[in-house]
């Protein structure tokens, strides 16, 4: 599997809700750098992650891009993240069920057809306005 196939893949996984299948496609060592906190490394705390994203989000993302560097190794990401907030998050604002439309994007590296990094930016303070109806 090239770069860009596996991390369709694993952005169809993520839609999908189909975490194991995420998690077959990332390396034992993954670094994670969200985009808020530090970096998490390694499969479990990336699990970890994810439990608690499912915990507090519904998210699916849409107008999917992938884009590789003529090596093939790493990719950028693209896409819109369309969520429900259903939990409130540690000291983020309050959940009751609010809908939110946020543009996102993402790199990752791949290697043997495993993703070793993911890096993920998002605009915070638009997500916060938008969950608190001022936007």
């Amino acid at each position: 599997m090239t770069a860009q196939e596996t991390v369709t893949a694993y952005y169809n996984a993520f839609n999908q809700k189909d975490w194991a299948a995420m998690l077959r496609l990332v390396h034992p060592n993954v670094r994670h750098d969200s985009n808020q906190g530090a970096t998490r490394t390694g499969k479990d705390r990336f699990s970890q992650f994810l439990k608690h994203m499912d915990d507090c989000y519904d998210e699916t993302l849409t107008e999917i891009v992938v884009m590789t560097e003529p090596t093939g190794t790493r990719v950028a990401c693209e896409f819109v993240v369309n969520g429900e907030y259903k939990k409130t998050d540690g000291d983020l604002p309050p959940a009751t069920g609010q809908t939110y439309v946020l543009p996102a994007g993402s790199f990752l590296d791949v290697s043997e057809g495993l993703i070793t990094r993911i890096t993920t930016y998002y605009n915070l303070p638009l997500w916060e306005s938008l969950v608190l109806g001022k936007q």
